[in-house]
């Protein structure tokens, strides 16, 4: 801990552990310790942390090419972007490939502007999208953009939820909506039943693209392949990322074959697109979804997730709120919920949170239900813990 605090720069809220090691939920300290991780490092561990098929991908890999320039052919890279484009949406058959959910983002804005002429970019009031400054434009949180304004232009928020607003933001500059189909950082936000739908046919009418962020919502976290499948919609752009390379980082924007032929020889690349490594172990990935039918894992061990967390909410007070589809789920509570991840993490379960009241659960798509009625287990005393430290502050302060 020490020589990261010395060496690497302050970004990061850090947690006092030092993890050295994972098998599928588990991970271990660097003093033997056990941890249910529920936040698969932000949704990358969809897998669960070193799945077989993975590291031996990898390692198969690593001894006969680790890079090759996007400007030469290669195998594995052929291979990876077919697996991908099979399971897609049908219509989004052409892929770039980069490194991170951010950089996904800033190919989809620049592929809108390129595709449609056009500047504006309309995203919604509570959306994350990365902290590179395209994406961070996207994003809405002030506490990560006012220190990097000015921002690019032509990017507007509006409220989510209400079609309305989108039709009434929409004017002859507008080349794209960009929103998450479920609100991720914004605190685990499902849109109303049929809003995902008008807002495509609303972007339909007037010739204006939808780019779906599925950084967090693909990869079978909803219980469906792609968020966007719960409700039957299809973009005309979506961005992925995080698990699509077993834990190696990724970034994908998909697209029509029309809009992506937009985009000319040299006018976006980045050096690492496409290495074979990385796609060696997304063909591993994708497969093991598929073959494991972790979709459907997800769908079943999210629903009895969610209503183990709805039992502990009718149990205490202190949560306002259960919400969810699949394993991507979130407490909502009447406080900030930073000791609630601190007390979690001393009784050896991983949470994050999802702003600064919300507590975002990730795990693993591997995860067993003995494992899911551990971590309800541990955030049973937790939440307990929290109550009695309240009740005995509201005395003090009475008294």
């Amino acid at each position: 801990m020490e020589t990261e605090n010395r060496y690497l720069a302050n970004v990061f809220s850090k947690k006092p552990v030092v993890l050295t090691s994972g098998k599928g939920a588990l991970l271990w300290d660097i003093n033997g310790r056990e941890y249910l991780d529920c936040s698969s490092s932000y949704g990358v561990a969809a897998l669960g942390h070193c799945h077989p098929k993975i590291v031996e991908a990898i390692k198969t890999q690593v001894e006969q090419l680790i890079t090759c320039h996007g400007s030469y052919y290669n195998d594995k890279r052929a291979e990876f972007i077919e697996k991908l484009i099979k399971i897609t949406p049908k219509g989004l058959d052409k892929a770039f490939l980069s490194n991170s959910g951010a950089e996904s983002v800033e190919c989809a804005i620049k592929l809108a502007r390129k595709a449609t002429s056009k500047t504006e970019i309309i995203a919604l009031m509570g959306s994350f999208h990365g902290k590179t400054m395209g994406a961070l434009s996207a994003s809405w949180d002030k506490k990560y953009r006012d220190p990097f304004l000015p921002l690019i232009p032509d990017i507007k928020h509006v409220a989510p939820d209400n079609p309305d607003k989108i039709r009434e933001a929409i004017t002859d500059k507008t080349a794209a909506v960009l929103m998450e189909p479920i609100r991720g950082e914004g605190g685990i936000r499902i849109p109303p039943n049929g809003y995902l739908r008008e807002v495509k046919e609303i972007c339909n009418k007037h010739g204006v693209l939808l780019i779906l962020d599925e950084v967090q919502t693909s990869f079978g976290r909803t219980g469906k392949l792609f968020g966007c499948q719960n409700w039957e919609v299809t973009p005309d752009i979506m961005c992925l990322a995080k698990p699509f390379a077993g834990g190696l980082p990724i970034g994908i924007t998909v697209a029509t074959e029309s809009l992506m032929s937009t985009l000319k020889t040299g006018e976006h690349s980045t050096t690492f697109s496409g290495s074979p490594l990385v796609c060696a172990a997304g063909c591993a990935a994708i497969d093991t979804l598929i073959e494991e039918k972790l979709a459907d894992k997800a769908a079943l061990n999210g629903k009895y997730f969610k209503t183990q967390l709805e039992e502990l909410a009718a149990k205490h007070k202190i949560i306002k709120e259960i919400r969810g589809l699949g394993l991507m789920l979130g407490m909502e509570f009447r406080y900030d919920v930073h000791s609630v991840l601190l007390k979690a993490l001393n009784r050896g379960v991983l949470i994050v949170d999802a702003g600064r009241t919300v507590v975002r659960l990730l795990p693993p798509l591997v995860i067993t239900k003995s494992q899911i009625d551990h971590a309800i287990t541990v955030l049973d005393a937790v939440l307990e813990e929290e109550e009695n430290e309240r009740a005995s502050s509201s005395r003090t302060v009475s008294n």
